[in-house]
């Protein structure tokens, strides 16, 4: 007599299924409650400011500041800004680290100074990305972080498209 490998598959019989009432109704996804947004604080805003500053003392281009608490642990404030080249980039960010150092706060760290396309300062609070326009253009920072506003909906035609007709 053969005896197989396999192990005996369990048998659901009665016994071994649940009441219907005891079964639980399956979970309805719940919207994600923000909370409501305290006013920031006095130090994150002079700490905003003092990045804007350095950032327009090197000219750099297209600023955004996104408000990000609620959103993300990681930081409050988000600030993209753009560079013409890859030596303007890393001078805008290099100028980022020398204002906020000089001002006693120092920064976490730097990424992507060597290639001088994205250039990401972590301020602790204020997370500073200095990038290339192309670069920007291609993540596209500003629409994942930002919340969308309410678009009223289309209103369907009132009139029936025309038919070409065969000649």
């Amino acid at each position: 007599m053969a005896t197989s490998r396999r192990s005996p598959r369990p048998r659901v019989g009665k016994t071994t299924r649940k009441p219907p009432a005891a079964r639980k109704p399956p979970l309805k996804p719940v919207p994600a409650a923000r909370p409501a947004k305290t006013p920031r604080s006095a130090e994150l805003v002079a700490l905003e400011k003092l990045v804007l500053k350095a950032l327009e003392d090197m000219k750099a281009v297209n600023i955004k500041v996104l408000d990000v608490r609620g959103l993300t642990d990681v930081a409050d404030t988000m600030i993209v800004a753009s560079g013409t080249s890859d030596r303007h980039v890393k001078a805008v960010a290099e100028s980022v680290v020398v204002s906020a150092k000089a001002a006693g706060r120092r920064p976490m760290g730097t990424e992507g100074k060597q290639d001088g396309e994205w250039v990401l300062v972590d301020l602790q609070d204020v997370l500073v990305h200095v990038m290339l326009p192309r670069v920007r253009e291609f993540y596209a920072l500003e629409q994942l972080w930002e919340v969308p506003q309410a678009r009223p909906r289309p209103q369907p035609r009132a009139q029936p498209r025309k038919r070409a007709r065969a000649s």
